[in-house]
């Protein structure tokens, strides 16, 4: 098949392309750096031109208040040139429990572009995913000091970026879903716990305090960044970290 992947050159996007090509497929990147603008518009209809499948990969610039008018704007635009283009199964990346945190702007955000994808014309995969491992150390630095990281004890499932875009690419080279695959890493820690497996890993002797109060994921209320039936992912953490 011909699948157009939006987002194509970065962390997953260029992961999904090798996992497609490998698979036999025609898999090709779209991103700003080749012409494709998802807000302005510009190069879509070439891009999804005789394409079978869509993945958008494309994500807002920032995590606040300005991220809806980002996806609202983007789908819009992607299902527009997916129905000129005859696109026969759109394909999404969105977060395990995404629609039951409402205080995070960005959650909505992306419930947003589920709903607008799930409203669309065209058939569809929402594949959802648990917090990626690579970004472990960006959320340990957003409250951190030089003596101490304080994370909230939320209940994280992590998953290896390779292992979703695999994932990705499986659900892309299949029948449309018209609904939500849930995949997940294989262990299931607290934010602090995470935290100090990562910082004993690199030889950081800062100490981890649980503050509850601490960073974006203080407003998660129990475990529902979690999700144990799942389609569960082969990669440990503790095997990804060596």
């Amino acid at each position: 098949m011909k699948i157009a992947v939006i987002g194509g050159t970065g962390l997953i996007g260029s992961q999904v392309v090798k996992d497609l090509t490998a698979a036999g497929h025609e898999a090709v990147p779209h991103s700003k750096s080749t012409g494709v603008d998802v807000i302005g518009g510009q190069g879509l209809d070439e891009a999804l031109a005789g394409a079978d499948v869509v993945v958008n990969l494309t994500n807002s610039p920032t995590f606040d208040e300005a991220s809806p008018a980002f996806f609202q704007t983007s789908m819009d635009n992607l299902l527009a040139a997916a129905q000129r283009g005859g696109v026969g199964h759109f394909v999404i990346l969105s977060i395990v429990g995404v629609d039951q945190v409402p205080e995070m702007d960005y959650y909505r955000a992306k419930t947003l572009q589920e709903h607008l994808l799930a409203d669309g014309p065209i058939p569809y995969s929402i594949v959802r995913a648990t917090q990626f491992m690579e970004f472990m150390d960006a959320i340990m630095s957003w409250t951190s000091d030089a003596d101490t990281v304080r994370l909230p004890a939320t209940p994280i499932q992590p998953i290896a970026a390779g292992d979703v875009a695999a994932a990705v690419a499986e659900v892309a080279a299949g029948p449309p879903l018209n609904g939500i695959r849930n995949i997940a890493g294989p262990d299931i820690f607290t934010l602090d716990e995470l935290g100090r497996l990562t910082l004993s890993h690199q030889g950081d002797d800062r100490t981890v305090v649980v503050d509850p109060t601490a960073g974006m994921f203080a407003v998660v209320k129990g475990d529902v960044l979690t999700d144990k039936d799942a389609h569960l992912a082969p990669t440990h953490y503790t095997d990804w970290l060596s």
